[in-house]
């Protein structure tokens, strides 16, 4: 019995060493694994430091990067600057540069398969690359100079990668190679960022699907304004909008910004304020590309999109600008009549006219190629015959101005080297789509506005509703003059902000749009700025980051009032918590979590029943219609869509229980544990970080809990699921009494590289409104030299 047991301790002893020696192997292999990936990843970081022979350029050009990995390029003469400039980019961004090219073309199946085919035939149809194409005739000698310049830069660097073997890890994940740089790749991601910044289509269809698919007294109790005019066509049976545009890709409802400028009465050192933060899409990388530019012949500093020359907001050393969406009407749907014996036929004043047929063949990574066909009537391209649903009778073509050719790179070189507000404005004047509200700010003490770009005049409607395409009482019959487009020059108030809102008053004389921003944002703006005086960049900084709801402030006192008396249990601790709350969206109070998640459940309470999730997503101006609908029952005037669903007090209580249910469910049943951030996070993700396990390496970071929300100055608007993915892209402030400095935000970083000490440096910053200085001169960092 001794020697059994005696041999079951050896085994066990035995199996101990074993397993022991087992787990040391598993974790020696994994830990060589995680080194072995790790060194194969990090060859592929740029050189920041040191020197390279690019060629090309005619003298060395000096690249520093400073802390916050911004690269001040250095250079003789203009030549050498861009080419250096296309250099610099794809160093640190070139997968990112590739993927917008591709996305904007509607490339993206090439290279990861039949998942973006869809996606590659909307942006096909749309024709962004066609627009590039056709500008690019357009331009002058020396811009045509500057983008082949900034395209060189860009080949010399992808040529040093097909020698070194060192792509940057996005292209070895797909398995692909990127193709040369050309002028119109960076032409056709300024289409893109036009799009990206909308024109309201979508919104004339949902009306038109609202006026389909309900009675007029429900169709108009979610316009913008009711109509004096009865609506053009409202018989029509053979279009259906949900069929035709399920697939359409519609850009973030929240793309706009805030941006301000202050007098030097108002300011302490007695020279302009400039602040900007245009909100869009948050992501790994950022959306801009932080540079400081120099030469003889310009000093100018600021952000770019990846893959565009110059600089686009930003300053130099003598004036400083920056831009919101003015979000103008610049598309029209157009219902045209296809001739049922010839498809490529639509009526227009009683004949027949043939389209454009444009062959637009799809290749699809490891499939056969799709052959794909876009059709474009006199008014443009056909973007519900895509969707494969319609298209036999009546189908939807698209104007935009973005579709036709323009010039903004002109804008931007003279915008650069501008002195003063008259080169400036004059600069703007090239600058077509897509219309911004750009604020100016200058060492001489100027301040200005200036709303600029092609807004088209309508010969009759306002851009409601789509319109008959087969007659021409109807379409474009020029522009608002650019010297009668909105504009302002140093106001007796002594400050100019915009926010998305409303840019004119009724005595206009032009249409500008029907669809604004909800106007809390401005509203906060100007109340901090009318009440404070001898304004400093802190100042800016911090209203930069204000977390102040005003929309929590108008209507919290509405709906409590409006609440019946039979609120119970959680009702009851969740309305007391509102009673005491400051209207702050803090990321540590449960009051914003409570107030923001109501509003989101009185949407869906009115709409969820009765339009589809597809035809939602169209209707861009759901909160605008919300408020709306809720301030006019709160005063008697209880519209069809509270009425039917039991009146307001109704309404309010179901959405409260229903945002109530969700928050216990994600944070359990007691209130004073709930807290805003804990929903509300940011995230910055990358596209590749969706597929498991690349997001321990692309999305490390994880989450971070932040304030703000839609309708703060610090903008933060979430998913349903609080994951913050829209906002401040880019935060600057200058004071024009030091134009050596600026103050900038660029979350998450300025690098794609997952290994860049820049990639995710600036994650924490942008939740805590760290700001990082950036400098004209005197510009320390690592050196790099580009020798000839």
């Amino acid at each position: 019995m001794e020697v059994v047991q005696n041999r079951q301790t050896k085994r066990k002893t035995n199996w101990k060493k074993i397993s022991v020696w087992s787990f040391a192997i598993l974790a020696a292999i994994i830990v060589i694994t995680v080194i072995s990936l790790y060194l194969y990843i990090s060859r592929s970081l740029p050189m920041t430091k040191g020197e390279i022979t690019i060629g090309s350029i005619s003298s060395p050009v000096k690249v520093t990067r400073d802390d916050s990995g911004v690269p001040h390029i250095l250079a003789k003469n203009e030549r050498d600057l861009y080419i250096a400039q296309g250099y610099i980019q794809a160093q640190d961004r070139l997968f990112q540069m590739d993927l917008s090219r591709r996305q904007a073309s509607g490339r993206l199946s090439e290279v990861i398969g039949e998942a973006t085919v869809e996606n590659d035939k909307y942006f096909r149809t749309l024709g962004l690359k066609r627009a590039a194409e056709a500008s690019y005739d357009q331009y002058s000698d020396e811009a045509k100079e500057i983008l082949n310049w900034f395209a060189e830069g860009v080949n010399i660097y992808m040529k040093e990668l097909e020698e070194n073997g060192k792509w940057p890890i996005g292209f070895k994940l797909l398995g692909y190679q990127p193709e040369e740089w050309k002028p119109i790749d960076s032409l056709t991601i300024g289409k893109y960022m036009a799009y990206d910044l909308g024109g309201h289509w979508e919104n004339q269809a949902f009306r038109y699907y609202l006026l389909q698919n309900f009675s007029e007294e429900k169709a108009y109790d979610l316009f913008p304004s009711y109509p004096a005019d009865a609506p053009y066509i409202i018989s029509s049976d053979k279009l259906d909008i949900e069929k035709s545009l399920a697939s359409a890709i519609i850009p973030p409802e929240f793309n706009g910004s805030n941006n301000w400028v202050v007098s030097g009465v108002k300011t302490a050192s007695g020279k302009p304020l400039l602040a900007d933060d245009p909100h869009l899409s948050l992501s790994t990388p950022s959306i801009w590309y932080q540079m400081h530019l120099q030469s003889p012949e310009m000093n100018v500093s600021g952000v770019i999109f990846a893959g565009i020359p110059g600089i686009i907001l930003g300053h130099n050393d003598q004036v400083a600008w920056g831009v919101t969406n003015t979000g103008p009407d610049v598309q029209d749907l157009y219902i045209e009549k296809r001739n049922p014996d010839n498809p490529k036929e639509f009526l227009y004043n009683d004949k027949w006219v043939e389209a454009t047929i444009v062959d637009e063949p799809i290749k699809v990574k490891g499939k056969e190629t799709i052959e794909y066909e876009v059709t474009i009537t006199r008014h443009g391209p056909v973007i519900s015959e895509f969707a494969e649903e319609s298209g036999k009778e009546d189908v939807l073509s698209l104007q935009w101005t973005a579709l036709e050719p323009s010039i903004e790179l002109e804008a931007i070189v003279e915008m650069n080297k501008a002195s003063d507000w008259e080169q400036f404005e004059k600069a703007l004047e090239l600058f077509h789509t897509p219309a911004q509200n750009f604020v100016f700010a200058s060492q001489d003490g100027t301040i200005a506005y200036k709303a600029n770009g092609k807004i088209p005049i309508r010969k009759q409607g306002q851009g409601l509703l789509p319109v008959p395409g087969w007659t021409d009482e109807y379409g474009w019959e020029g522009y608002i003059p650019y010297e009668e487009l909105p504009k302002t020059v140093n106001p007796e108030d002594g400050f100019i902000s915009t926010a998305n809102n409303k840019v004119i008053d009724e005595s206009y004389p032009y249409h500008i749009s029907n669809d604004w921003a909800q106007p809390y944002r401005q509203m906060r703006i100007q109340e901090v700025l009318k009440t404070k005086e001898k304004l400093t960049s802190k100042d800016m900084m911090a209203l930069q980051m204000d977390q102040k709801n005003l929309q929590a402030e108008e209507f919290v006192p509405i709906l409590l009032e409006n609440l019946d008396a039979s609120l119970k249990g959680y009702e009851k601790e969740a309305i007391a918590i509102l009673k005491d709350w400051d209207y702050q969206d803090s990321k540590d109070e449960a009051a914003p979590l409570i107030f923001n998640l109501w509003m989101k459940k009185i949407s869906d309470v009115l709409f969820q029943d009765e339009i589809s999730t597809e035809m939602r997503g169209l209707f861009k101006g759901q909160k605008q219609a919300v408020d709306e609908l809720i301030r006019r029952a709160a005063k008697g005037n209880e519209g069809p869509w509270i009425k039917e669903n039991g009146g307001l007090s109704n309404v309010l209580h179901k959405s409260l229980q229903l945002a109530l249910k969700d928050v216990e469910s994600l944070q359990g049943s007691t209130l004073a544990k709930w807290k805003w951030g804990e929903y509300h996070q940011i995230y910055f993700p990358h596209s590749l970080s969706s597929v498991k396990p690349l997001n321990y390496l692309f999305n490390k970071e994880g989450s971070i809990p932040v304030g703000g929300s839609s309708v703060t100055v610090q903008a933060a608007a979430n998913k349903e699921d609080g994951t913050v993915n829209h906002g401040g892209s880019w935060r600057f402030v200058i004071d024009t009494a030091e134009m050596n400095v600026g103050y900038h935000l660029v979350g998450p970083g300025q690098s794609e590289h997952p290994l860049s000490k820049w990639y995710h440096n600036q994650m924490r910053a942008w939740v805590e409104g760290d700001y990082h200085q950036t400098y004209l001169t005197d510009v320390k960092g690592e050196e790099l030299t580009l020798n000839p």
